[in-house]
């Protein structure tokens, strides 16, 4: 049975002199992994378009047990991102963590507009590289099930007034009074965390944050996404010794 779909290659692995098999993300069916025949060969017209961080329209050969790429023609590269590897290594912890939250066999829209929007910021310089780490991994953990429970204190179940603590362990927030564990964070970064978690998708990005508040907020995002899902990423670690450099 062919079907076929637009998806981002999140990642591919050499197979023998010639072959690949690339992990592509869709809007209907997720994540899908295929074989692709002759795809490192030059002239091949699948070359380019299974390459990390290229966003292809796919015709797969579902097999009994596994998939095939029977056509695959590029409709964006992002190959400027090759050109800084600081660009390079956050798109590439962006795939990473695509390929880690989102479903197989399942439709995947959200997942799929979110990847190719903060992709498209991150290649064009719309948006600061670290606004963009923390949007796609908080919104990234709400979609996938973890969203953080940042409506309420997690002891009296009240609205915080004055000092608020978010606990990157348990991702929840208690007020001062109840306060058991957590850091200290500003109602600003209480309220972009509401709102990249739960804004339509149309206004996910309508929303700022003062340069100390966004590294803060981007540290705790990170710490609590590490916390929940229990992965390792190994373009996140690169990206971060890039950063220490």
């Amino acid at each position: 049975m062919k079907f076929s779909t637009d998806g981002l290659v999140l990642k591919s692995a050499d197979v023998g002199e010639s072959d690949r098999i690339i992990t592509v993300l869709t809007k209907e069916y997720g994540i899908v992994r295929a074989f692709s025949n002759g795809a490192k060969k030059l002239r091949s017209p699948k070359q380019g378009a299974t390459q990390p961080l290229c966003y292809s329209h796919f015709t797969f050969f579902q097999g009994r047990d596994s998939n095939t790429v029977a056509d695959a023609q590029s409709i964006e590269t992002f190959f400027r991102l090759r050109d800084d590897i600081e660009k390079l290594s956050l798109a590439q912890y962006f795939c990473e963590l695509a390929v880690e939250l989102a479903p197989e066999n399942e439709w995947a829209d959200d997942y799929l507009k979110l990847v190719l929007n903060c992709l498209y910021m991150l290649v064009n310089e719309k948006r600061q590289q670290i606004f963009l780490k923390l949007v796609i991994e908080l919104r990234m953990l709400t979609l996938s099930g973890y969203m953080p429970a940042l409506g309420e204190c997690a002891v009296c179940g009240g609205e915080p007034e004055g000092d608020v603590f978010f606990d990157v362990h348990n991702s929840c927030i208690y007020c001062a009074g109840c306060r058991p564990a957590g850091e200290r964070i500003t109602r600003g970064i209480l309220n972009a965390m509401r709102h990249i978690c739960t804004a339509p998708a149309e206004k996910l990005f309508s929303f700022e944050l003062a340069p100390e508040s966004l590294k803060k907020a981007a540290s705790l995002s990170e710490r609590c996404l590490l916390n929940q899902t229990h992965a390792n990423y190994r373009a996140l670690d690169f990206y971060n010794k890039l950063l220490r450099e």
